[in-house]
């Protein structure tokens, strides 16, 4: 392998792993250390792992890194023999087609997520891979890449899916990219922060919450969105008490702010 191949594939295993440390490790920071006690009322799960659940997430991660990076270079080497349908200038397609081309990758990925999960849930592969991601069944952050070799083949295989199927531009794949990464992180935050009515809105119910997420890694067979609630709607998967729970969390949360909107941890912190 020449030493240019090397440099490319270290940038590409440099980028995914700096981005994966700056999202997950500042929630994790924020939520689970810095301010853990004043946002004790958001947990949505009244407990915290143990730190031996967390390292085992992280070490899951780093074999996730290693895939991701082994697939997204490939997809590189194929734009540069012109084989996918990257494109170079924006203004080759224009803006309005570049902001187009990011919201169809996110509603291509929903669809792609939600069934490719929903067929790892079948007894066989789940016992083979994905089983793995669901020993977190109180995640943290950290938890966004926890999976087994198998499953992260599976989770990157949007990227080709996109390379090859649809015209885009380089940025706006990589836009596509913070955003998946961002809302994966914040779906396994274990903390929830949007507001009460968010699950009844007329237009919010359509955007899923981290209490959505956290429900399937407690309760398994339901669930099984990413970004939005419409398959689970369509599809009849969404756990008859989520809206409730939703609820219950926020209201929760609510009484439990002091004077100044903020909440104390109870002596003795739970832990799983």
């Amino acid at each position: 392998m020449s030493i240019d191949k090397i440099i490319d594939i270290s940038r590409v295993l440099l980028s995914i792993a700096g981005r994966y440390l700056v999202f997950a490790g500042a929630f994790y920071l924020f939520f689970y250390v810095w301010r853990k006690r004043a946002y004790w009322y958001a947990k949505i799960q009244q407990r915290y792992p143990e730190n031996k659940h967390i390292l085992r997430e992280i070490i899951y991660s780093f074999f996730t890194i290693l895939i991701f990076g082994a697939v997204i270079m490939l997809v590189i080497y194929a734009s540069k023999l012109r084989l996918t349908r990257i494109y170079p200038n924006i203004s080759d397609k224009g803006y309005a087609y570049y902001f187009l081309s990011i919201g169809l990758m996110i509603l291509m990925h929903d669809t792609y997520f939600y069934w490719t999960h929903r067929a790892m849930h079948w007894k066989p592969l789940f016992k083979l891979m994905h089983k793995t991601h669901h020993l977190s069944t109180n995640p943290t952050p950290f938890a966004a890449y926890a999976f087994h070799p198998l499953e992260a083949v599976v989770e990157i295989g949007i990227v080709p899916l996109i390379a090859f199927t649809i015209p885009y531009h380089g940025t706006a794949l990589t836009i596509f990219s913070l955003y998946s990464l961002l809302l994966n992180v914040t779906g396994h935050l274990g903390y929830e922060l949007f507001s009460q009515g968010f699950t009844t809105h007329r237009l919010f119910k359509w955007h899923n919450t981290s209490t959505h997420h956290n429900m399937h890694h407690r309760l398994v067979k339901c669930n099984y969105g990413l970004y939005f609630n419409i398959w689970d709607r369509l599809m009849g998967t969404n756990h008859p008490d989520y809206e409730k729970s939703f609820d219950q969390i926020v209201e929760k949360r609510k009484k439990a702010k002091g004077k100044e909107g903020i909440a104390l941890l109870p002596d003795g912190l739970a832990t799983e």
